[in-house]
């Protein structure tokens, strides 16, 4: 029997779209606060609003922007997303003051909020449902190389031929999001379907199916936030600096050379039978980063962490768009990267207190205990509930994506 086909123009286009999403995240993500101190003279505190103010607006617009998609369709909420993207990576030239350019940065995070509940949206209606697992990890692979490739570019540029060049680029990438958002095709039925609510309510901002998955995210979110805080600020603590900037590609390289694997046994097998497992990986690959005393030891951390956490976000994702209805993907997409955002925010500040006044070897040997802990959570919120063939699942949904095609 043959698989139905997972590489189409549109799940390619949508894939490219969110990489160049992301990479503009990236670039500005690693860079912008030493701009703001270099430029504004602002405290460190300070700079730090760069970040925080653009999480703030995605977080606040992502349940908004799911119920949009369901009264104006998945394809112009993207397009709009998009839009006001490339707008705001056109204005960072401008700003003359600190409290301007957060303005913009709080403007920027509304697109960037819409643009990432849209594709991932998008993404979970054109997938075919026998090879959702696969698929989802293929598209959030696309985040992942923004991740690894972002900060380098970000930094180079900025470092090497200053602000208006880094500008630049993030304007490129912007423009590439939004011409690769504009091929993407959505079927005349799955609009139909997602134009179904034609009133604003409150009540429908999340979708109640995807918060147990949900904050099985944010509660992971919240140690491997710590990650990417302070990994590079404890690699140069235990004298580990030279490799700091290898963390995260070995983490990309595994979570790459994993990803085919982990997406095609979740379809086949079920969630738990990879989750259970992944989980594992994570707490191990904490564990052996409190435990690190050289480069090997400290890059094979990464690669048991990129097997881990690498699996479990794209499953859970996937978990919480598939559970939804057909016209409710948005707004389950929302609720899921919303809370998962949060529980990030909400790490950063929390590992933080906990480093300052343990250091970063406890906080990581803590981290590992945590995670392990994560498996009760799993298990109480989801892996329970689902006493059904994994079989049975699939065919479940097939009969929801028939509906929504």
């Amino acid at each position: 029997m043959n698989k139905p086909k997972l590489w189409t123009k549109d799940f390619i286009s949508v894939s490219l779209s969110n990489f160049f999403l992301f990479s503009t995240f990236y670039f500005l993500l690693v860079t912008l606060p030493v701009f703001s101190i270099d430029h504004f003279h602002t405290s460190s505190s300070e700079a730090g609003l760069m970040t925080t103010v653009f999480l703030v607006s995605a977080i606040i617009s992502r349940p908004f922007a799911g119920q949009w998609i369901e009264r104006s369709g998945f394809r112009n909420v993207l397009i709009a997303a998009m839009l006001i993207s490339l707008l705001s990576s056109l204005l960072y030239f401008f700003p003359k003051t600190i409290t301007t350019f957060l303005i913009l940065r709080f403007i920027h995070g509304i697109g960037f909020g819409m643009a990432t509940t849209a594709a991932g949206a998008i993404v979970a209606t054109i997938i075919p449902a026998s090879r959702r697992g696969e698929g989802m990890g293929y598209f959030i692979m696309s985040t992942n190389l923004a991740m690894v490739l972002g900060p380098f570019i970000g930094l180079t540029a900025i470092q090497q031929w200053g602000a208006n060049t880094l500008f630049i680029i993030s304007i490129v990438a912007a423009v590439g999001a939004f011409v690769t958002g504009l091929i993407v095709k959505i079927p005349k039925t799955v609009q139909s379907q997602a134009k179904k609510v034609q009133n604003f309510s409150f009540k429908n901002l999340f979708e109640a199916t995807a918060v147990p998955i949900s904050i099985v995210g944010a509660f992971f979110a919240i140690i491997y936030s710590s990650l990417l805080s302070f990994v590079s600020v404890y690699a140069s603590e235990i004298h580990l600096g030279s490799v700091s900037s290898l963390f995260f590609v070995v983490y990309a390289i595994i979570l790459l050379a994993a990803r085919p694997f982990t997406g095609r046994g979740f379809d086949l097998f079920g969630a738990n039978k990879i989750v259970f497992p992944s989980i594992v990986f994570y707490a191990i690959g904490i564990l052996l980063l409190s435990q690190a005393h050289g480069a090997g030891s400290f890059l094979t951390s990464a690669g048991l962490i990129g097997l881990g956490w690498g699996s479990i976000f794209p499953i859970l994702q996937t978990i919480a768009i598939q559970d939804a209805q057909p016209h409710r993907k948005g707004v389950a997409t929302a609720t899921f990267l919303s809370i998962y955002d949060t529980g990030m925010g909400l790490g950063s500040l929390i590992v933080g207190i906990i480093a300052a006044h343990t250091g970063f070897r406890s906080l990581y040997l803590i981290g590992s205990i945590y995670v392990v802990l994560g498996i009760v959570l799993y298990y109480a919120l989801f892996a329970r509930h689902r006493v059904f063939p994994k079989k049975q699942s699939i065919n479940q949904q097939t009969s929801l994506d028939k509906v929504a095609h």
